[in-house]
């Protein structure tokens, strides 16, 4: 295959702050010519983001970077690129593997790289499958554990591990011995399309034709993750896939005492019945996400994301179906495919789609609780005027 122009890069992230650094030992071990670039955040009260760079035998070089309107996490985009491309021009690395704090995520940063000119083979996030239950009841901010990339910095420990894990496409699975096969199916089943690759070395690896978009020379065969963290990297598709119009949600699984419900309907849920669900199903699950429909606000599509006992409910934009036909023009293709795939010649893409994941699930009281907030067949058979002047229970939640 061609080789992609500039320095490769693979971003590694993930709060299993173990975890990710056997990532990072191991690709450098496996890659000849890789250095590791990393931004320390947790000097941020001091003023300054400390940046190391390594290769396998140690520190290379390490500097300061002064934060950006008290923003830690600022200061790392700032830095990062002109880093990247130093390295480039020096030449001799053949991988920069770039180590993510542990709250920072992996999105904004392979946007940052890549809107830099650089190139992104891979994404990875480090995982500890005994950890993952645990992460995502963890519902207390990333502040309070000293996690926080900014003064401003509001998010949980749940969410920020939910969108690490859900949004890379390789998870660099650690081998640990406290973990059962209920860790591990928890694990498949949020993330199904994800490739899984040991931590641990295989020597068994094809030497010769792996695929690879970047050759590097070898004195013995690539580890599955070595090759997974060159094998090229799409922004663009793992972006589409987080989007809650056509975002790649998991399918229905139950295996190993974990269950996982997906729940999609044709009618509008009833906004006062709805919200005074909430608090219960936010706690039904470990994690839940998806899209839904207020009758009361039938052209937007909302966004239903919960992890840690905590839901964050936003307004994603219209639904196509609200749309002129000019405007589809203006729409992703991706969106439109999806859309196209679950329209409806009554409601268009409208629809109930929620995903729940759980050890433990209780699906038949899930499933009651949710029919139970849609419209009544009375209520529904009162058409959409009718549905306007139901009670707006969702505005001082979304700050309407």
């Amino acid at each position: 295959m061609a080789v992609p122009p500039g320095l490769p890069v693979v971003i590694v992230g993930g709060l299993h702050a173990d975890a990710r650094r056997a990532a990072v030992a191991r690709l450098l071990t496996d890659v000849p010519g890789s250095v590791v670039l990393h931004h320390d955040l947790a000097t941020a009260a001091a003023g300054t983001v400390v940046r190391t760079i390594r290769d396998a035998s140690g520190i290379l070089d390490a500097g300061e970077a002064p934060l950006v309107n008290d923003c830690a996490c600022c200061a790392l985009r700032e830095d990062l690129v002109p880093e990247l491309e130093r390295l480039r021009d020096a030449g001799g690395t053949r991988l920069a593997v770039v180590e993510l704090w542990d709250s920072v995520e992996p999105k904004a940063m392979a946007e940052v790289v890549t809107a830099g000119g650089l190139t992104v083979t891979g994404v990875i996030t480090a995982v500890d499958p005994a950890l993952v239950l645990p992460y995502l009841g963890n519902g207390d901010d990333l502040a309070d554990g000293g996690l926080a990339a900014a003064a401003t910095d509001q998010r949980t420990v749940a969410d920020t591990f939910a969108r690490q894990l859900e949004y890379a496409p390789v998870l660099a699975v650690a081998d640990s011995p406290e973990a059962d096969d209920e860790d591990r199916e928890l694990l498949a089943q949020l993330h199904p399309t994800a490739r899984q690759v040991p931590i641990g070395r295989d020597d068994s690896a094809d030497p010769v034709d792996d695929g690879l978009t970047v050759p590097v020379p070898r004195l013995r065969p690539l580890s599955p993750l070595a090759r997974a963290a060159l094998a090229g990297f799409d922004g663009e598709a793992a972006a589409a896939a987080q989007h809650p119009a056509c975002a790649l949600l998991p399918a229905e699984a139950d295996a190993h005492g974990v269950t996982t419900l997906v729940w999609s309907r044709r009618r509008p849920f009833h906004p006062e019945r709805l919200y005074a669900a909430l608090e219960d199903l936010t706690c039904s699950a470990a994690r839940s996400r998806g899209r839904f429909w207020l009758a009361d606000k039938p052209d937007t599509l909302f966004h239903w994301d919960a992890a840690g006992g905590a839901l964050c409910v936003e307004s994603a934009g219209p639904w196509l179906a609200s749309l002129p036909d000019a405007a589809w023009e203006m729409v992703p293709p991706v969106r439109r495919a999806a859309a196209a795939l679950d329209w409806d010649a009554e409601h268009g893409d409208r629809c109930q789609h929620l995903v729940f994941t759980s050890p433990g699930l209780d699906r038949d009281g899930l499933e009651r609780l949710l029919e139970s907030c849609l419209l009544t067949d009375a209520e529904y058979a009162a058409g959409r005027d009718a549905w306007q002047r139901l009670p707006h229970a969702f505005d001082t939640l979304l700050e309407v």
